[in-house]
């Protein structure tokens, strides 16, 4: 996959988080989830465009690493949406399917950017 293509599915996978946003209830908790969830994707496409554009690759690998931190947070939240009984996890099963798969591609690459930076 290039990075032209991951970065679509990234910022794809974003607008539909942000588009899961808008439907949210207005109740206290599913408002507190919304904001976290929010930030935290939003911040996967952020840290991931930073980390492409990073001048050494100890700066790619600590942007990496806070990529899979933000797609791992957000799958979280969304699991807590449905756990939390605020969304059906029929509603939501695409979506967290997709949040599984950016998280095991973010983490295949920290593999291999490690083994890059302890060669």
């Amino acid at each position: 996959m290039t990075h032209e293509v991951l970065e679509e599915r990234i910022l794809q996978f974003i607008l539909r988080v942000i588009r899961l946003g808008r439907h949210l209830p207005h109740a206290a908790e599913a408002y507190t989830i919304k904001k976290q969830l929010l930030r935290s994707s939003t911040s996967i496409g952020a840290n991931h465009r930073a980390m492409r554009r990073s001048r050494s690759h100890n700066e790619f690998f600590a942007k990496l690493c806070i990529v899979v931190e933000e797609a791992d947070e957000t799958l979280y939240w969304l699991e807590l949406l449905v756990k939390a009984e605020i969304i059906s996890s029929e509603k939501l099963t695409l979506l967290i399917k997709e949040a599984n798969e950016l998280v095991a591609i973010f983490v295949s690459m920290r593999k291999k950017a490690k083994l890059k930076k302890d060669e």
